[in-house]
């Protein structure tokens, strides 16, 4: 299994806490986004991962009419209603459980309560999707325990809806499906107009790191959904001076951009650029793997970084670094920030039989420029959520 100390580690503490072991347990794993930047709320295309980090739930029923939850890391626990539950303002990471709860209460009403604990080894702030993690393992567990059959989708968009009106936080669906869809070894491509998934196998050549400067990472001060908001703001404009349907940024090329461009206030251009630039990425990006060029497409992850920087703001000058780091040092054939920004981490495309170097030399580079650590650690794409046990 993977994560097994992580696994034994939360059983003890269940017990422990609650007197009685669990009768399901679940996992569900965090995330890389490889190449679709803010691209699945604009309709478009997204390369991702599942990744060897993720988070695991355990839990049983109880007949104490209200639902029991603890944070492994923290051993702090919150309870809240078997209905009508509402957005807690001190344990905020409740609110990911309280949201997806209600999510699924509303596909099977329950009358009994549940005692949960949920542990994992994803660092916060770094831009992994420890958040999605947490929704998925908690929906994969519950639908586990209360006999519920809902597919991928039905999951995804539960912690989305739990991230917009319990977190705050107006995300696609990106991570959520990455933690559910992924598979050893294979990328996940999703198209998130039609919600079309597909894996994709990247081969044994190369692999990827993951670069965590520990730069301060927040989605819920208003700067995601700044972004989302000028998106949704330019589609519309595209949509009036455009000789074709626009229901998202998706529908309007490079081209159509240039042209029109000027039409836009400057800032919602710039916006506006780096989504519409990113799903032709993807694109370009799985016929570049198709033919098996992974250096053409390790430089999209350059170009995606580029843009991030450029047209989007969501980087962060300790991303920046630590990239312009990466992209320097031999083996790396690209790089870029992986998901919304504004912190978290970088993700690096590297020639398998150079990792080790790489990653030393990165971790190295980094400390000698700034004084400061940052882990870099090797990322094999795996296995999306699953139950890992249930009590006979």
């Amino acid at each position: 299994m993977v994560n097994q100390d992580v696994y034994d580690e939360l059983l003890e503490k269940f017990g422990a806490h609650y007197g009685v072991a669990p009768t399901v347990v679940s996992y569900a794993p965090g995330r890389i986004e490889v190449l679709g930047n803010h691209t699945d709320y604009n309709e478009g295309y997204v390369f991702s991962a599942a990744i060897d980090y993720g988070t695991f739930f355990a839990v049983r029923p109880n007949d104490l009419g209200k639902n029991r939850i603890v944070a492994g890391d923290l051993m702090h626990e919150v309870t809240f209603p078997l209905t009508g539950a509402t957005p807690v303002k001190e344990d905020t990471w409740a609110n990911y459980v309280i949201g997806t709860v209600a999510g699924l209460a509303a596909l099977k009403p329950q009358t009994r309560g549940f005692d949960a604990m949920f542990l994992g080894n994803i660092p916060l702030g770094s831009g992994l999707s420890s958040s999605a993690a947490l929704e998925m393992c908690t929906a994969k567990a519950l639908c586990a325990l209360w006999e519920i059959e809902a597919d991928a989708v039905t999951l995804a968009k539960i912690g989305q809806r739990a991230e917009h009106d319990y977190a705050g936080c107006s995300c696609g669906l990106l991570d959520q499906i990455s933690s559910l869809c992924g598979a050893q070894g294979k990328l996940v491509k999703t198209d998130f107009r039609t919600l079309k998934v597909e894996t994709v196998d990247l081969g044994p050549t190369v692999c990827f790191l993951m670069c965590n400067p520990h730069a301060k990472h927040a989605l819920v001060d208003g700067q995601y959904n700044s972004r989302r908001q000028a998106c949704e703001e330019a589609a519309a404009y595209f949509a009036k001076v455009l000789p074709h349907p626009v229901t998202a940024l998706r529908d309007v090329s490079w081209a159509e951009w240039e042209a029109h461009k000027a039409g836009l206030d400057p800032t919602v251009a710039a916006r506006a650029a780096h989504p519409i630039g990113e799903d032709e990425r993807v694109l370009e990006g799985a016929t570049l793997l198709e033919k098996g060029d992974l250096e053409g497409f390790g430089r999209l992850l350059n170009a995606s970084h580029k843009s991030s920087q450029v047209y989007f703001e969501n980087s962060h000058p300790e991303i920046d670094r630590v990239v312009a780091i990466a992209q320097a040092t031999p083996g790396v054939l690209g790089a870029r920030i992986s998901g919304g920004g504004f912190g978290g981490s970088a993700v690096v495309l590297v020639r398998a039989d150079q990792a080790e170097a790489a990653r030393a030399a990165i971790a190295e580079g980094y400390k000698a420029q700034t004084g400061k650590p940052c882990d870099v650690a090797q990322i094999t794409p795996s296995q999306g959520a699953t139950v890992v046990f249930r009590a006979e």
